[in-house]
């Protein structure tokens, strides 16, 4: 009887399964740990007391999340971007949802202005927009300038673009002009479809572009300090006059850094827990089929 071999291709058999699980692991492990080296890097600064030429600093201390969070100037440079960065992404979502549906399923001949006011926050630095917005506010609203709401509205202005075009695929991917039309067949109003049936869908879209420009908000310097200034100090005005000043605020800087990072870190990952999966909804009130994102 001729003996049978096994092809070597096969002759691993389940034995390579683990080889080839250990690559994408590995591949992951050095990513996060590229990600993170940054961020574990503020850390340290952030507790130490000297750090000269070695690898770690030379001594550890809470003094400086102490006197950093304990600075009531800081604090509410703190309280007024998460204010604001919040107004901002509100804004936004109540304009830009309706804006994208009214353009894809009532009058598509639009599309081309939206699609073009959402490019132009990326062809001209902030600085050109800041400049812009501010003359334009001095001839027309002079008692807007140098107040919270003309930032809040140039902030909005500058990124609801990363809004736009995350809920603009995710109203593609769900096929909205389908399901707005089946909302209409069984009556649904304008105002019950954007509510019931659109946001529902595009859940993930809205998710990523709210987080998008709730970041850009909360990190932007040019706009803040032209339409602002110390007038409506926000983190990084703070921060910009903590790297000028000759006492030197490293650390304390280090610590409203790393606070940032944990901040849009927890809020990230909070909503991504919250949205990991979600119903594809046909007809208002209707869970029509399940889908599970990710």
């Amino acid at each position: 009887m001729a003996a049978t071999t096994a092809p070597a291709g096969r002759s691993s058999g389940v034995g390579g399964l683990p080889g080839r699980r250990a690559g994408p692991a590995l591949l992951f492990a050095g990513l996060t740990f590229y990600l993170l080296l940054p961020m574990l890097a503020v850390f340290l600064y952030s507790v130490a007391t000297v750090w000269r030429s070695q690898l770690l600093p030379d001594g550890y201390t809470l003094e400086h999340w102490i006197s950093g969070l304990g600075d009531e100037r800081l604090v509410f440079a703190l309280l007024r971007s998460l204010g604001l960065a919040t107004a901002v992404t509100v804004l936004d979502i109540v304009v830009v949802v309706p804006a994208i549906y009214w353009a894809r399923v009532r009058n598509p001949r639009i599309r081309t202005f939206t699609e073009l006011s959402a490019v132009i926050p990326f062809a001209l630095p902030f600085v050109v927009i800041a400049f812009g917005i501010d003359r334009l506010a001095g001839d027309f609203v002079p008692w807007l300038q140098s107040t919270p709401w003309i930032l809040w509205l140039g902030h909005s202005a500058i990124a609801f673009p990363f809004l736009y075009w995350a809920v603009d695929g995710a109203m593609a991917a769900a096929g909205i002009e389908r399901l707005s039309e089946a909302a209409e067949t069984c009556g649904a109003r304008p105002r019950q479809i954007i509510r019931e049936v659109v946001i529902p869908n595009i859940t993930p879209g809205l998710v990523a572009g709210g987080i998008l420009v709730w970041a850009t908000s909360f990190g932007d310097f040019a706009l803040a300090q032209i339409l602002t200034g110390p007038n409506f100090e926000t983190v990084p005005i703070w921060s910009a006059d903590a790297l000028l000043q000759t006492t030197g605020k490293g650390n304390e800087l280090a610590v409203i850094t790393f606070v940032t990072f944990i901040i849009l870190f927890a809020l990230s990952a909070a909503i991504v827990y919250w949205n990991r999966g979600h119903t594809l909804r046909l007809l208002p009130g209707a869970g029509a089929m399940e889908r599970t994102e990710g």
